[in-house]
């Protein structure tokens, strides 16, 4: 079931909310899920080809996470605007919170930005739908079990020329208890070249995990799958299930279960 707030043109819904069952002990998150642009924004200057480029959105990764949700049973919380309005996995006032360029690309709406622009879409976007993480974690909490966090992106084949040869990545900080099982599953399927901690390295960027999850002592993991192999609905689902497969027996270990500062 998804569970939008009021949406308008100049008011998309902050965040989409899948809910899952009523005992799930897990949640499904995705910062990059959406290429909306409110519309007073007025595009932010872009071409129509930009604004659904990777440097709007994570293209795939939100059929991804509604379909692992649906496969874990678990609620997904996914942000509603593109990362170009604001970015959901960076601190508010970080320069790539609200980039004025960003992987070459110009984004002139973004440009000589004034404090109360910024601060108003941290208070329109991204405030919720951290509000939202948060509060999906201490009710999970306060059924009596330590929940686990998921997080999921995607990346482009080839970043300034270079070829990214990763299927996928897993990304991780300081505590691995569930990086290193999954790295285990994924890299024992020889169809699959796997990253730890690449293409990207979730030591440097990490926002989400590291505020709800790290700082919290939840276990907690995140993934980047290359978008060549996210072409379609079914290639997504195909990646998702194969996703909850080398989750379940992770997340069914009671030892994951506890609270660890690292």
């Amino acid at each position: 079931m998804l569970r939008f707030l009021p949406p308008g043109p100049d008011n998309p819904s902050p965040f989409v909310r899948i809910d899952g069952q009523s005992h799930a002990d897990i949640v499904v998150v995705c910062d990059h899920a959406s290429a909306v642009i409110p519309a007073r924004l007025a595009d932010l200057g872009l071409s129509a080809a930009g604004r659904l480029a990777h440097v709007a959105w994570d293209i795939g990764a939100a059929q991804v996470s509604q379909a692992l949700a649906r496969n874990l049973g678990c609620p997904a919380i996914l942000a509603g605007v593109s990362r170009l309005v604001i970015d959901c996995n960076r601190q508010p006032g970080d320069p790539s919170s609200i980039p004025a360029s960003t992987c070459g690309v110009p984004v002139p709406g973004n440009q000589d930005l004034a404090e109360a622009e910024a601060h108003s879409r941290a208070d329109q976007w991204f405030w919720p739908y951290h509000r939202e993480i948060g509060d999906e974690l201490a009710r999970q909490f306060r059924r009596g079990r330590v929940p686990a966090m998921i997080s999921i992106h995607s990346f482009t084949p080839a970043m300034h020329g270079v070829a990214r040869p990763w299927h996928v990545g897993v990304l991780s900080n300081r505590d691995r208890r569930m990086a290193d099982p999954v790295l285990a599953a994924l890299t024992g399927d020889p169809a699959l070249l796997v990253g730890d901690n690449q293409p990207y390295s979730g030591r440097e960027i990490n926002y989400t995990l590291d505020t709800h999850a790290g700082a919290a002592g939840l276990p907690h993991v995140s993934f980047e799958i290359r978008q060549d192999l996210l072409a379609d609905d079914n290639a997504c689902q195909v990646w998702a299930e194969r996703l909850a497969g080398v989750l379940a027996p992770v997340l069914a270990d009671p030892g994951l279960r506890r609270v660890e500062l690292f």
